[in-house]
């Protein structure tokens, strides 16, 4: 009896052997299957709600007194209708510090160009900014208008459709670096100051797109409409946060 025992058990293991060894080896197919291919993510789209909200004058010709920077956002408490002060040297309301709200997300990757921030901005400084940093602006024979200017070592250019329009984010909007904040090179200006500058140089070569940066969280879309009226420079528009 126990030899029979021993022999069905042996024949027992011989035979789960060879059912395992023939089954299908679903787990090692699992493991080495080819995965299905991932769905390309949709583009990020505006759902055109009104996030930001942009007015802005600027006089080239050295008066301030008609300057502002009036804007609204979708972060509570941050809006301002501003313009210089003249007795602290500051923008009245604090827009300087306050609309970096706007510039930047929440891991500091800029969401619109730190230039078109910095152009916002001579609508609450002095008429000596303007100056300083040769801001200038000039309708182009087909309707375009083109604004440049220089600040710490960096020359900026917008340039509009022929309507005036300014789009974020694919505008027209362009940067190159042409010193440092405390020195611009010799070969750009003729007496070292950003007023001395030829910016025919400048845009000659080496330029660079700027905007929003290609992994910020999200970024500014919509159109700011630019209008050049003699020495009047404005901007208005609603720009639309949108998700990346």
């Amino acid at each position: 009896m126990r030899n029979k025992i021993s022999t069905l058990l042996i024949v027992a293991v011989l035979i789960l052997i060879g059912l395992t060894a023939c089954s299908p080896r679903t787990t090692e197919l699992a493991e080495t299957s080819t995965p299905a291919a991932a769905l390309p993510s949709a583009p990020a789209e505006s759902d055109g709600s009104e996030d930001l909200t942009i007015d802005l004058q600027v006089n080239l010709a050295g008066s301030d007194i008609d300057n502002f920077f009036n804007w609204k956002g979708n972060v509570r408490y941050m809006a301002a209708e501003d313009k210089f002060d003249a007795i602290s040297g500051a923008s009245e309301k604090g827009s300087t510090h306050l609309f970096m709200m706007y510039l930047y997300d929440v891991e500091a990757k800029t969401t619109m160009s730190s230039g078109l921030r910095g152009l916002f901005l001579y609508g609450v400084n002095g008429a000596s900014q303007v100056a300083v940093d040769n801001l200038n602006a000039a309708t182009n024979a087909d309707g375009s208008i083109t604004i440049q200017y220089i600040h710490r070592g960096t020359a900026f250019r917008f340039t509009t459709d022929k309507n005036g329009i300014l789009s974020l984010p694919d505008g027209n909007m362009e940067n190159r670096k042409i010193g440092t904040p405390k020195e611009l090179e010799a070969e750009f200006t003729s007496d070292g100051t950003a007023m001395g500058v030829d910016f025919d140089k400048v845009w000659a070569s080496d330029v660079s797109p700027t905007g929003a940066s290609p992994d910020s969280m999200y970024f500014w879309d919509g159109d700011l409409q630019v209008a050049l009226e003699g020495d009047m420079l404005t901007m208005k528009g609603v720009l639309t946060a949108v998700i990346r």
